[in-house]
């Protein structure tokens, strides 16, 4: 069982369910398969399972590192965002849902990605390399958001709360009795989520 399934906590984690969704951020595995570091570079990006026929063999030597999300809300949460080679039209709606949803940054509607790239990352990875959180009113935040209860990971979707499980979620539950919840969607993902871009959720499939 290799270690190349991630949570909405960002962690890498080993499991043997399979993913909807293939993940990127870049070299990550030594010659033994196994995970070295957590990123190799600020392009953390979300890809289709299959693309052109391409054909890889996971954890290839001197290649970047296949990593699998149950879901594209899992991704999201931990950091990643839609491939602008195999998932063009996904990629420019969440740019231009990122854009419209994120002025301050002040950047144009032609900025790299790169760009947001690096706001993103600010937001993924503290200094002490622990997960970027931050605080919100659950009632004001948009389906598709991970929020944290206890250290575990929710999805939030249609006024319900989901637990994630590497499998699959648990039964929806009523949103809790608190004012405010910890985050663990980006918010910058957050506010594109508010614009419109409608992440994939495994609960409504």
């Amino acid at each position: 069982m290799l270690q190349n399934r991630v949570d909405p906590q960002g962690n890498i984690i080993k499991s043997s369910a399979r993913g909807v969704w293939m993940g990127n951020r870049g070299q990550l595995h030594g010659s033994g398969k196994t995970i070295l570091r957590p990123f190799k570079h600020q392009a953390w990006i979300i890809c289709l399972l299959e693309f052109k026929g391409r054909h890889r063999q996971v954890m290839s030597p001197n290649l970047w590192t296949e990593l699998f999300f149950l879901d594209e809300a899992t991704a999201f949460s931990a950091g990643h965002r839609p491939c602008f080679e195999c998932r063009r039209a996904d990629a420019n709606s969440f740019k231009a849902a990122w854009l419209k949803g994120n002025p301050e940054f002040e950047f144009p509607d032609k900025v790299a990605i790169s760009k947001i790239d690096q706001i993103m990352h600010q937001e993924r990875i503290a200094k002490n390399g622990g997960k970027v959180t931050f605080e919100a009113a659950v009632k004001n935040l948009p389906n598709g958001t991970f929020i944290q209860i206890e250290n575990e990971p929710y999805l939030l979707a249609e006024q319900l709360i989901y637990h994630w499980m590497p499998f699959g979620y648990e039964k929806g539950i009523p949103l809790p009795s608190l004012s405010t919840v910890t985050v663990l969607t980006p918010k910058s993902v957050v506010n594109a989520f508010y614009m419109g871009y409608q992440p994939q959720m495994a609960i409504l499939e």
